[in-house]
């Protein structure tokens, strides 16, 4: 065979291997249980101290190969004792070393070492500025029972009232999960646990949601440590966002505790009064009396004055939740 016949049999060839798509990368890995995570998670958490009679918080974030970010807030953390003044919040990277027992951060003139008890804060030339120690906060209405006359949504294998639902072994509900029963309006309680997910970001980080009465979504998301805008957790998407960021650190198990009144609408069909929805994350009011303008994006149904199911998005993540109980107004 000539040369440049040679050349233009192997053309084919040599196209469609430039044509072939690209493997895509694996997910990111997602921890689901507190028994199983990697060396990065002990440190990740949350951290309070004082210096000259001032308090600061400090929220440590995990993201991935031993990498770090730490969250420094004025007068404690977020709903308890932080100013609020998020201009004033400091971001400041860190590092493990590999097989280190603690990670290293550094910041003008100050450095921090977090070994997963305490945060030391020294200056660069020597001295010591202040110690945090790590608390690990409980939602005051985690655990909360349902009062006479609730309906259990879930309580564990015995008491399940979703469709489309799987338990788990140690009995937690999946993401994913609509009820069967529908409600105007309502006040709700529900647990929830969002995925350890450290090498994720933005909203591949521990994304559901859930839907009141199918309509509108109050964002469930690992937003530990961002800014709390209304496309993470305790947000609704471009409605509103949080007055502050609550979310909890990953793995940790957080509280919504909402009161929803149902938008009305007339003999005709036409709306005549906007939802409002108040909105405790982890005892602390996100959203108060928040008029809902109309619903959110992957609503099931129209505002059209009835009942709806509660709805929990399934984005991917292994989400968890239990607990789950509504009363009806």
């Amino acid at each position: 065979m000539k040369p440049i016949l040679f050349f233009l049999s192997l053309f084919p060839v040599i196209l469609s291997a430039q044509l072939a798509p690209m493997p895509k990368p694996p997910p990111p890995k997602a921890y689901d249980s507190p028994a199983a995570t990697d060396e990065d998670f002990p440190f990740q958490g949350e951290y309070v101290g004082e210096k000259d009679g001032k308090r600061h918080g400090v929220q440590i974030i995990a993201l991935g190969d031993r990498k770090f970010q730490a969250v420094g807030y004025n007068g404690g953390l977020p709903g308890d004792g932080w100013d609020g003044d998020r201009e004033k919040i400091t971001r400041t990277e860190g590092v493990r070393e590999e097989g280190g027992t603690s990670v290293h951060f550094e910041r003008e003139e100050l450095v921090g070492e977090a070994d997963g008890v305490k945060i030391y804060v020294t200056k660069k030339g020597g001295g010591e500025v202040m110690e945090l120690e790590r608390v690990d906060r409980r939602s005051p209405t985690l655990g909360a029972k349902p009062p006479e006359g609730a309906v259990v949504l879930f309580g564990g294998k015995d008491a399940n009232d979703f469709t489309g639902s799987q338990v788990t072994e140690d009995g937690l509900l999946t993401q994913g999960a609509t009820s069967k029963e529908k409600f105007g309006d309502f006040s709700l309680h529900i647990e929830f646990r969002l995925p350890y997910m450290p090498s994720a970001r933005s909203q591949g980080r521990g994304n559901s949601g859930i839907y009141l009465q199918g309509r509108y979504e109050v964002q469930m998301l690992d937003s530990f440590g961002l800014e709390g805008k209304d496309n993470e957790c305790g947000g609704i998407y471009k409605i509103a966002s949080p007055k502050q960021n609550l979310c909890f650190s990953p793995l940790t198990w957080q509280t919504y505790d909402i009161d929803f009144t149902a938008a009305k609408v007339d003999a005709e069909g036409k709306k005549t009064t906007n939802a409002k929805v108040t909105i405790k994350h982890n005892g602390f009011i996100i959203h108060e009396e928040l008029e809902l303008p109309g619903v959110t994006g992957g609503a099931s149904s129209k505002e059209d004055g009835t009942p709806g199911p509660i709805h929990l998005q399934n984005h991917g993540n292994p989400v968890r939740y239990r607990n789950i109980w509504v009363v009806r107004k």
